[in-house]
């Protein structure tokens, strides 16, 4: 009786501290946005623009910056949160995507084949700080249309023992990945190619890759390339719901309590077969941050790169058409 009670007034505490993102002319809810505590910290709203925030959950955060794509940022003091915020449209940014149409054209269908790894040794290990960004050149002067892509995933075996067995048991998870497509500013990912929100969910069963079909979404490789990016976004529950997780740890170190963000499966693999350094990486709760290459002497220390493995090798199916 005393557990249910606790569980009881537990649930009470969360429903009360939900906090719900909404469009401000639709009503609609604002999916996945990003709430950054301004300190390298935060978490991100669920499919219905919810979050859970308590002041017992977050001691020492003051205030809240949200941001999603297509959306004005909102700043918020912690002690001014109220059940409901409203976000308003960026039009001049929504103004500027084109849109793509489907037509009869007659296309070839290429693939970059993605790489592939399932030494834990040579993969990033995904945080929901850190947005990965991979650029890809136009590589033709026909029209080109993303149809997929393949983002390489590698997983972990529950016995050490036989992780180099194929058939070895793997360590399951769920979880939720978000995926954005960039031009090419001038060698970095800039304005959105697609204000879609593009989410995944991967666990164990997919394998050592994860196939995102995009074809209903239209989008034409501009003429300097593009950048396709991922960002973890939480562990889900068996429905794909995303959970309402802290996510980081507080460890107690010398000069106060350093906080630690949770790792996620599964693993990310790089690889140095590819000989430009294209992949970039964002802290996404630090405002204003900007994107820096993954490469030696950009504040980055990684063992990855102590072993020449510069980027992460995501696939792309491009359909190439003929006129």
């Amino acid at each position: 009786m005393y557990k249910i009670l606790l569980l009881f007034f537990v649930s009470i505490q969360i429903v009360n501290a939900q906090i719900t993102l909404l469009d401000s002319i639709t009503k609609y809810p604002v999916s996945y946005a990003a709430v950054s505590f301004g300190n390298g910290n935060g978490l991100f709203a669920d499919d219905e623009g919810t979050f859970v925030f308590t002041e017992k959950l977050y001691p020492d955060i003051d205030s809240l910056f949200i941001s999603a794509l297509g959306y004005k940022d909102l700043n918020m003091a912690s002690n001014q949160l109220i059940d409901t915020l409203y976000m308003v449209s960026q039009a001049d940014e929504l103004d500027e995507v084109t849109i793509g149409f489907k037509r009869n054209r007659k296309f070839k269908k290429e693939k970059l084949k993605p790489h592939l790894d399932d030494d834990y040794y040579n993969c990033w290990l995904p945080t929901i700080e850190s947005e990965i960004a991979v650029y890809f050149p136009k590589t033709t002067k026909k029209d080109q249309e993303i149809a997929s892509v393949i983002f390489p995933i590698a997983l972990e075996s529950r016995d050490w023992k036989k992780r180099k067995r194929a058939n070895s048991d793997k360590k399951k998870f769920s979880t939720l990945f978000k995926v954005n497509f960039y031009e090419n500013d001038n060698g970095i990912p800039g304005k959105a190619l697609s204000y879609e929100t593009i989410v995944f969910r991967a666990t164990e069963k997919n394998g050592d890759s994860f196939t995102l079909n995009v074809e209903e979404l239209n989008i034409y490789i501009p003429t300097h390339g593009f950048f396709v990016s991922i960002q973890v976004l939480g562990y889900t529950d068996k429905n794909g719901k995303l959970l309402p997780n802290k996510k980081y740890k507080e460890v107690q170190a010398k000069n106060g309590i350093v906080k630690i963000p949770t790792n996620f499966r599964p693993l990310l693999p790089f690889t140095g077969e590819i000989s430009e350094k294209r992949t970039f990486i964002k802290r996404v709760f630090i405002n204003g941050n900007n994107w820096i290459n993954f490469d030696k002497g950009n504040s980055f220390k990684s063992s990855l790169l102590n072993k020449g493995l510069f980027n992460y090798g995501i696939g792309i199916t491009y359909k190439t058409y003929k006129d």
